[in-house]
C-alpha cells in the first residue's frame, strides 16, 4: 500500500476540518476532522523524524489553526486555512517526509 505524506495529511486536515465545519455547520465536526489528521500526522512525525521533531510540528499544526483565525478577518477564510496549511504541509515535508 502506498505511504500517504505526512505533509498531505497535515494539510488535508486543516483544510478539510475547515471544510467540514463550513458545510456541516458543526464545528465539533470539524475539530474531530482536525485531530484525527494531526494524531495520524503526528504518528508518522515521531516515527520518521523522533520526538522532538513531532512534537514541534503539532505546535505548528495547532498554531497554524489558531492563526488561521485572525488572519482570515484580513484575508478571507479560505485564502487563510490555505495558507497556513501550506505552511504547515511545507514544514512537515522539510522535517520528515524529505528524508524518506
Amino acid at each position: 500500500m502506498a505511504r500517504v505524506p505526512s505533509a498531505v495529511i497535515a494539510a488535508t486536515g486543516l483544510v478539510g476540518g475547515y471544510g467540514v465545519a463550513r458545510w456541516t455547520k458543526r464545528r465539533e465536526l470539524g475539530g474531530a476532522v482536525l485531530a484525527v489528521a494531526g494524531a495520524a500526522a503526528a504518528q508518522q512525525w515521531r516515527a520518521r523524524a523522533g520526538g522532538k521533531a513531532a512534537g514541534a510540528l503539532s505546535a505548528a499544526y495547532l498554531a497554524a489553526f489558531a492563526g488561521s483565525h485572525p488572519l482570515a478577518k484580513k484575508v478571507g477564510a479560505w485564502p487563510s486555512v490555505l495558507g497556513v496549511a501550506g505552511a504547515v504541509a511545507l514544514a512537515s515535508w522539510a522535517v520528515a517526509d524529505r528524508k524518506a
